[in-house]
């Protein structure tokens, strides 16, 4: 029974919508930093139950600390510290999402126009090529700074493999960053419930070798 457990758990870490099988970088910082939650989750769980079945196997233990001293150790002192080296790494990892120029790479900029509810991408370094709609093409190994935007309501651009999420709404501009490792097809959705059509407002992004990103751009994305 444990081998099927653990094998519907780690079944549940990959796919083409997991967090937690990344594909590039920025993805990578968003799974590890679920990690190092889940272990400091797992960490204060660990003290508490071990704190209880303390006193259930000693009932006079809990009785020589003060009801003070309870509260200030218990709540103050266990907690704290593991808290805050989370708050800390966390702000840390995402500051690493956020699309940083650094002078040397040139990212490419996409506009991802959403409506429900279809995803509408207009390649802005690209003025020949034509605008693709639920299908997004990106060079592997190049950064792509991807800016969200909406035609009607609150909507939000997540593709959980290559970066992180972020809002797409009606008279803002928001900015998100990928980077695929390698070439291949990827899964994209809204990640707001946006309306009736929500669960089906999903996209493809499709990672290119440059070179054929290239080539597909000049004609127009078409295979």
């Amino acid at each position: 029974m444990p081998i099927f457990a653990l094998a519907a758990l780690t079944a549940g870490c990959s796919g083409d919508f997991s967090a937690l099988d990344p594909a590039g970088p920025a993805a990578g910082s968003v799974a590890q930093l679920w990690w190092v939650m889940f272990a400091g989750s797992v960490l204060l769980f660990t003290l508490v139950m071990g704190l209880f079945v303390l006193t259930m196997l000693r009932p006079g233990f809990g009785s020589v600390v003060s009801a003070r001293t309870w509260i200030v150790s218990g709540g103050l002192l266990m907690p704290v510290p593991i808290l805050t080296l989370l708050v800390y790494y966390s702000l840390f990892q995402g500051e690493r999402l956020l699309p940083q120029k650094d002078g040397t790479v040139q990212p490419l900029r996409i506009e991802a126009k959403a409506r429900q509810w279809e995803w509408e991408f207009h390649y802005l370094n690209e003025s020949s090529a034509p605008s693709t709609v639920n299908v997004l093409h990106i060079p592997a190994g190049q950064p792509v700074d991807v800016i969200a935007v909406s035609e009607d309501v609150i909507h939000s651009f997540w593709v959980p493999r290559l970066g992180g999420k972020v809002d797409a709404t009606p008279g803002h501009a928001a900015q998100v960053r990928l980077l695929a490792d390698r070439a291949g097809r990827f899964g994209g959705l809204c990640a707001e419930y946006c309306g009736r059509g929500h669960a089906g407002m999903r996209f493809w992004v499709e990672a290119h070798e440059p070179e054929d990103f290239a080539a597909l751009a000049e004609k127009g994305f078409a295979e």
